[in-house]
């Protein structure tokens, strides 16, 4: 049955924050993409971790043993997330961002000078700053163009992939403009030469059922606090990878995936909360199993999120001296996030006068520096960008209309 408008606000009562209101006005939390609000599911099991089993890994006492049970199911249940074969598949960190630099540390031990890494100018700085460190060890790296439209240039990325490239780090959405990169061409083109392939899914595992037994990326990453969860970083890495890897470990630490990338002591509670998100998720699905109800929910309330998107872009389009950037909502698919600048009126500005009606977007680059900066909008202060989650309404989007007219005005 679809995520109807129905569902969600029956779906706003799990979720405590939603209840805070600022200035006499209900505070409408819309940019998910810079984190979502967790439900009381989620609180629970973190709260439920410190209050019961509480203990590091590996211990012969109770407590340690259920810890480690507890983390294996997590993986087990973000392999199903993932739509990955195994648990042993999925490793955890701090953040994205710390375990995509552990793994250009590894990847980075393996190349030689004159070799080549592509990123592209759409991606967020953490699917690009680790990668150009390697420039330190004489490793060449090359930019995929972005287009007007905040899409990436196929000719461009089949430019540059060539046979001295040794790595493809790609987004699969755009978190300052919702674009949705083509990354079975990237896996292709990264195939034909030999490369490994790296994407960065953080903006897109919110909104649409991920399969990477289906993509068949090298590694994956992605982050809890995205889809409902607390601070947790993801790493899905192809069986027999991290064990090709000389990865920063210490020698006491195991040396077998998923272990192998593992840093230090991990953030247990945390992790109980990421898969009590992922199960959360899975509880507006129907299925037999965990993972289909996953890519049930995810589709039903994929196409909530879409239709609020949509009426938000479609709003904001029609409005004088505002403009819109990113591509359209036709057939391409695309995340439900949407930018827009306003004439005459600082990014910075329009959030806080935006915020004194209760109404939560960003302002700003969003980590995706470089995209703002080849598109002209880093003198400009950025752009105003307005992302749903599952939680949000319509009436929402309208009081936001309403908002952004007279601004506009």
């Amino acid at each position: 049955m679809p995520f109807s408008e129905a569902e969600c606000r029956q779906a706003r009562h799990d979720f405590p924050s939603l209840k805070r209101t600022v200035n006499d006005q209900p505070l409408a939390y819309l940019d998910g993409p810079g984190g979502t609000q967790v439900p009381q599911q989620v609180i629970d099991a973190v709260s439920d971790y410190y209050q019961r089993y509480n203990a590091n890994a590996g211990g012969a006492f109770i407590t340690s043993q259920e810890t480690d049970e507890m983390v294996r199911q997590a993986r087990e249940t973000m392999a199903a997330f993932l739509g990955a074969p195994s648990w042993r598949e999925i490793s955890f960190g701090a953040n994205m961002t710390t375990l995509n630099f552990a793994l250009s540390h590894a990847l980075g031990r393996a190349l030689t000078p004159g070799d080549e890494v592509v990123i592209t100018q759409l991606d967020h700085e953490a699917n690009r700053g680790p990668w150009l460190k390697l420039r330190e060890r004489g490793v060449l790296v090359k930019e995929v163009a972005v287009q007007p439209d905040a899409t990436l240039d196929p000719e461009s990325l089949a430019r540059q992939i060539g046979a001295s490239t040794r790595l493809v780090a790609i987004g699969y959405s755009s978190n300052a403009f919702g674009s949705v990169n083509d990354v079975k061409l990237a896996r292709r083109l990264a195939h034909e030469v030999g490369a490994h392939l790296v994407v960065d899914a953080v903006h897109y595992a919110p909104h649409f059922p991920l399969d990477v037994a289906a993509l068949d990326p090298d590694f994956l990453l992605c982050s809890a606090y995205k889809f409902y969860g607390p601070h947790v970083g993801v790493l899905y890495a192809r069986p027999g990878l991290l064990e090709q890897l000389e990865t920063d470990r210490l020698r006491c630490q195991h040396g077998e995936a998923p272990y192998r990338i593992e840093t230090g002591t991990l953030n247990f509670a945390s992790i109980a909360g990421a898969m009590a998100a992922v199960e959360y998720l899975a509880s507006w699905g129907n299925g037999a199993d965990l993972r289909t109800r996953l890519v049930r929910a995810m589709e039903d309330i994929g196409a909530h999120e879409h239709e609020l998107a949509r009426a938000y872009y479609e709003g904001v389009t029609a409005m004088p001296g505002v403009t819109v950037w990113g591509p359209g909502f036709d057939s391409q698919r695309r995340a439900p996030t949407v930018s827009i600048t306003i004439d005459g009126v600082h990014p910075r500005d329009a959030a806080r006068q935006l915020a004194e009606q209760g109404l939560a977007v960003w302002d700003g680059h969003f980590y995706a520096v470089r995209p703002i900066e080849v598109l002209g909008l880093a003198e400009r202060g950025g752009v105003i960008r307005v992302g749903i989650s599952m939680y949000n309404t319509r009436s929402e989007i309208e009081r936001l209309l309403e908002a952004v007219e007279a601004l506009a005005a």
